[in-house]
């Protein structure tokens, strides 16, 4: 199992719940509003008067078989949107209960 960590505009919640619909992934936490900005490129997210817009932020534990697929569609979107930083970090899950 692998623990995904997706940031994203808050503009593209609707379509990354589809994402993880369709790929069967149900069980999720979501952070409504965080703030932050990419490393290289992209706008801040600050939800303030110079920077407007926020990121929410998605926790997903996936299965081992269906990680990479998830971050191809994740990767897809983040080079349709470069600006806006769709990003995710993946991790191992060593226990769960």
């Amino acid at each position: 199992m692998k623990s995904v960590f997706i940031t994203y505009n808050q503009a593209f919640q609707d379509e990354l719940i589809t994402i993880l619909d369709r790929m069967s992934i149900r069980g999720f936490t979501m952070w409504e509003t965080v703030q932050g900005r990419g490393s290289v490129k992209g706008e801040p997210h600050y939800g303030n008067h110079a920077w407007p817009t926020l990121n929410s932020a998605i926790l997903a534990v996936v299965p081992d078989e269906k990680t990479d697929a998830l971050l191809e569609r994740i990767h897809k979107m983040d080079v349709e949107t470069e600006m806006q930083g769709v990003h995710a970090f993946v991790w191992g899950v060593e226990k769960m209960v």
